[in-house]
């Protein structure tokens, strides 16, 4: 197969799409793309990738292939299965309901953006609850931030007679409390009086003994993270709300899918990277963490081969707020050296963890940060699927023994 580079006018005549789907193939990492002939803004694309999506589309017109694609390139990476009016990742950006999520992480707060998503208004948090009202006081201490959320969740779906009502009407307020309740479960975890009427990134800031410039930087982390299309524990979610759970236990499902080290405990990983070097060099520490994961934690991203535009957003933040701190430094240090050695960007997960070093915040932070981060995409895609009635049951081809 060659490994040449095709123009867009080659590549889409070999695909037999518009330029606009050639490139949503190179934003979801299908297709790789790289820098056209020197001085020219030309952008040139793998012939090999470009022939592999042919022979996909070849594949379809079989029954018993396309049975087999659909688990392995649709389910895996591959082009969208379902329909979503929520977020967007295409020619490199991320969009939520259309406004790009770097330009609203630079002023938006954390309900602003909750409220777009959950109801296409950015300012229809003010007409939303912003209490539980649920008494967390029944609940066994938890050892981690990370299980007090779940207890919380497991509790709330049990006792909490509004995260029953179903009415589309109701769901956005349901939504609300679900998101309240967690910072509130933060602030017992952590011996912090509640402090409910202030807005959740001061929360979070206040209940780690941040300033004010860590309160910024912490609203445009979780601003960032809001959502990120069907990712793995947002697609959970889907799944959980499609069969009718509650908003609850529909978090639940989402908060436990998301602590696998291929989603949010990524993090944590890149968390280790940065400790790593800080207490000895960016080189060895990058050997070493490629040695234990197969590759660099938080570099990398299939969806934005060009470079994930939160991480930059996050990454220049800090350097603009911080510069000298050391985990700012180090961060650079081996941004730079992945550029040399790899081409690889860095991806969100070390621009957390970055974050969390500044903050002096521990590994398991990190992945809280990433939880609450990503709960209001959660729940917007729990409210999505609720609204529009939609079940989510695959089937499975059998490949296992039959008998004689």
């Amino acid at each position: 197969m060659s490994s040449r580079s095709l123009t867009t006018a080659e590549a889409t005549a070999l695909l037999g799409v518009k330029p606009a789907t050639l490139y949503a193939y190179v934003s979801r990492g299908l297709i790789r793309s790289e820098p056209g002939p020197p001085g020219t803004r030309e952008r040139r694309y793998r012939a090999e990738d470009v022939q592999k999506l042919v022979q996909r589309q070849g594949v379809r017109r079989d029954p018993e292939a396309a049975a087999e694609e659909a688990v392995h390139g649709a389910l895996a990476w591959g082009t969208p299965v379902l329909d979503s009016a929520l977020t967007q990742i295409v020619d490199g950006g991320l969009k939520y309901r259309g406004q790009d999520a770097v330009e609203l992480a630079k002023t938006a707060t954390v309900e602003e953006v909750a409220a777009l998503l959950w109801t296409g208004d950015a300012g229809g948090w003010a007409r939303l609850p912003l209490r539980a009202r649920l008494t967390l006081a029944p609940l066994p201490r938890a050892g981690t931030p990370l299980e007090a959320l779940g207890f919380a969740l497991v509790h709330a779906g049990t006792h909490d007679l509004a995260a029953l009502d179903t009415r589309p009407d109701a769901l956005p307020a349901g939504a609300a409390r679900v998101l309240s309740l967690l910072y509130g479960t933060l602030e017992r975890h952590l011996r912090v009086p509640p402090a409910p009427d202030l807005p959740l990134h001061l929360r979070l800031a206040r209940a780690w003994g941040t300033d004010a410039a860590g309160a910024d930087l912490l609203r445009r982390a979780l601003v960032l993270l809001a959502d990120h299309e069907l990712n793995v524990s947002a697609f959970t979610a889907r799944v959980a709300a499609g069969g009718g759970a509650s908003l609850p236990h529909t978090t639940l499902a989402a908060l436990a899918a998301l602590q696998g080290p291929r989603h949010g405990l990524a993090g944590a990983a890149a968390h280790d990277l940065l400790r790593q070097a800080l207490d000895r060099d960016a080189q060895v520490a990058l050997r070493d963490a490629v040695r234990r994961h197969a590759h660099a934690p938080g570099f990398g991203h299939r969806l934005y081969p060009e470079g994930d535009p939160r991480a930059l957003a996050l990454l220049t933040a800090l350097r603009v707020a911080w510069p000298q701190a050391p985990a700012v430094q180090v961060a650079c240090a081996l941004t730079e050296r992945m550029r040399e050695e790899t081409g690889e960007a860095p991806n969100i997960d070390l621009a957390l963890a970055t974050l969390a070093h500044a903050l002096r915040r521990s590994a398991e932070d990190t992945v809280t940060l990433f939880a609450l981060g990503r709960t209001p995409g959660w729940l917007a895609h729990a409210l999505e699927a609720q609204t529009s009635g939609q079940f989510i049951r695959p089937r499975a081809r059998y490949v296992g023994k039959s008998e004689g």
